[in-house]
């Protein structure tokens, strides 16, 4: 599966599998700025964002692929976003270490 998007490099974890249902990234780069699509985005346009993108589908899953080298706080703020947003599920991504 090709993902376009904004280059991050991923934390590695040894039990890490693709996913393959279709789903809303949040990219989340090594300076801690947020991106919905490639498109850099405040908090607050975060959160406009991704409930439109929910829309009321509680089992819609957002992937927040975050650079590994950005403060976890950061992340996780983006998680509390589209959590408030109506994300019934997230997901941190990874990639497979080797």
């Amino acid at each position: 599966m090709v993902e376009e998007g904004i280059k991050v490099k991923l934390p590695q974890a040894k039990a890490s599998t693709p996913q393959t249902e279709e789903v809303i990234t949040v990219y989340v780069d090594r300076q801690g700025r947020a991106f919905l699509g490639t498109r850099e985005v405040s908090m607050p346009a975060l959160f406009d964002g991704l409930k439109e993108m929910i829309g009321g589908k509680e089992d819609k899953l957002v992937v927040v692929r975050a650079d590994r080298a950005v403060i976890l706080n950061k992340a996780v703020k983006v998680m509390d976003v589209a959590k408030a947003a109506g994300a019934g599920r997230l997901c941190l991504a990874t990639e497979k270490e080797f």
